[in-house]
């Protein structure tokens, strides 16, 4: 079944582009522009807003671009704790080097790197070694002296004067950063203090995708932001400054609301004089909002979205990667929306595969594991795990066998090959479980296409299965994440481990 376009790219990027231009000219030419969320790959915002192009911000910056110095942030704190980017399973770190290759990649370049709150922590030390050795620029920015409440040390040489200055000769400085709290802002401060002691009159501003200023606070986009931020507690709320200074409302969230006394305050001590800015969404550049052309559908995919993430924290917890709360917080999100788990189509298929997995090895040990995708017809395969295959593995084969409409008894594997593969897990590596995973699967699919046309015919379909839904009752071995990743698909999964081994390879 496609899914409706709710979400006009085209529209956007111009409306976008030219509210930033009109906001650096506010202040002289010289803007430094705070650029939150994702400034590539935005796969949150590409699900909640279907047609958003998840990589439509970097067509922006690339308008831009001869305009635009790039400055990219990192907190030591996520260097040192191997913080990890769960959509792409990297860690925050490996992840800012990815953004350089891929900023590269669009023909823009990183003017400078910041480590923030840096502390000569080990692993940020190595971090900015290897930067500084691939020539690029790192600069260390310590914790702001006097933050959050002395804004007279905050603002002095002892405080954001004590940072490095990062020289830039363009009027839009973008910072940007991976994930939450990276110093985005701090950075911004620092270098408005240092131009403004230089006699540069520049200015502030954010780019937020989300929450979106200019529709209700309960619309199941915003309702999405919060279930994806649960886990750091964001919450939306109306902008009481906004509705104050221009009678009108406007949705903004927790943070940006709580901390915008502070910020005006800062910036009126560097600057001088009485903001410009008399709420937190005013500091705002966001046009996310006027791209919306069908709300019904950007409706149902934000519910979708909150599902997804549903099954992600439940996950994440057992893991122990959250805690409780988080999964609460969730909770009381699908109880506001009267959201099911269930209302992922694929879950109850996927439950059913685990289940005729355990009926048809009765009296056989071991854990039996289903898995469903939908496809973009709207049909829906299953797969099961079998002394041969992975769920997820013989997941994708019967759904690429369907695509290519090859039938059930044609092998896409010969047995040799599996047996082959089974004798090196077990002789050299010295694994007991010699059922292949996804990832070993599409290896052994590959090199069997070189000679059978059914294994190349279906190898062909499986670019098809870019953002297809994916549901597994139980969470994927690292082998099938992997796979399931590569091929692009929306994967949710019940909170159950595939093995009763604590090490899983």
């Amino acid at each position: 079944m496609v899914k409706k376009p709710g979400f006009d790219n085209e529209k956007y990027l111009g409306l976008q582009a030219k509210a930033i231009i009109k906001r650096a000219k506010q202040f002289n030419n010289k803007l430094y522009l705070e650029f939150g969320g994702k400034i590539i790959f935005d796969y949150h915002a590409s699900r909640v807003l279907p047609g958003f192009n998840p990589n439509v911000k970097m067509r922006l910056l690339q308008q831009l671009k001869d305009e635009a110095d790039i400055i990219l942030c990192i907190y030591a704190g996520d260097i040192e704790r191997r913080k990890m980017r769960a959509d792409f399973g990297i860690t925050y770190d490996v992840d800012a080097l990815k953004l350089i290759d891929d900023l590269g990649r669009w023909g823009i370049g990183v003017s400078a790197v910041v480590i923030t709150r840096f502390e000569n922590q080990p692993a940020a030390k190595i971090f900015k070694n290897k930067l500084q050795r691939r020539n690029i620029n790192v600069y260390t920015h310590s914790f702001t002296k006097g933050y959050p409440t002395d804004v007279d040390m905050i603002v002095s040489d002892e405080g954001y004067g004590a940072n490095s200055y990062i020289p830039t000769s363009k009027p839009l400085v973008v910072v940007t950063g991976p994930g939450p709290g990276s110093g985005k802002l701090a950075t911004c401060l620092s270098q408005l203090y240092h131009d403004y002691r230089k006699g540069i009159r520049g200015g502030y501003a954010k780019f937020e995708t989300f929450p979106i200023w200019n529709i209700p606070i309960k619309h199941p986009a915003n309702i999405a932001y919060e279930a994806a931020t649960a886990d750091i507690r964001d919450f939306n709320l109306i902008d009481p400054f906004h509705l104050e200074a221009h009678k009108k409302t406007a949705i903004n969230y927790n943070r940006d609301v709580e901390a915008f006394p502070l910020l005006r305050r800062i910036l009126e001590k560097i600057t001088g004089a009485e903001s410009i800015y008399k709420s937190p969404t005013d500091m705002g550049v966001n046009c996310a909002g006027f791209g919306i052309v069908n709300d019904e559908a950007v409706k149902e995919a934000s519910k979708q979205e909150i599902i997804r993430r549903y099954f992600r924290y439940r996950c994440e917890y057992i893991m122990g990667v959250v805690d409780k709360d988080t999964v609460q917080r969730i909770e009381l999100i699908m109880e506001e929306l009267n959201l099911q788990p269930t209302d992922r189509k694929v879950v109850l298929l996927a439950q059913k595969a685990a289940n005729e997995a355990m009926e048809s090895n009765k009296g056989n040990e071991g854990i039996f594991c289903g898995a469903a995708i939908e496809l973009a017809s709207g049909e829906i395969v299953t797969g099961k795990n079998s002394h041969l295959m992975h769920a997820t593995a013989s997941l994708v084969f019967n759904a690429i066998k369907k695509l290519a409409e090859i039938p059930d008894k044609i092998h896409l594997l010969s047995p040799m090959i599996i047996e082959s593969i089974g004798r090196l897990k077990t002789n050299i590596s010295g694994t007991e479980n010699v059922s292949l995973d996804l990832e070993e699967a599409l290896i052994a699919l590959s090199i069997s296409a070189t000679t059978n046309p059914a294994a190349q015919l279906a190898m062909e379909k499986l670019k098809e299965l870019q953002n297809c839904e994916v549901h597994t009752t139980h969470i994927p071995t690292p082998g099938d994440e992997a796979g399931l990743r590569r091929l692009g698909v929306n994967l949710t999964s019940e909170p159950n481990f595939s093995s009763k081994s604590l090490f899983i390879v």
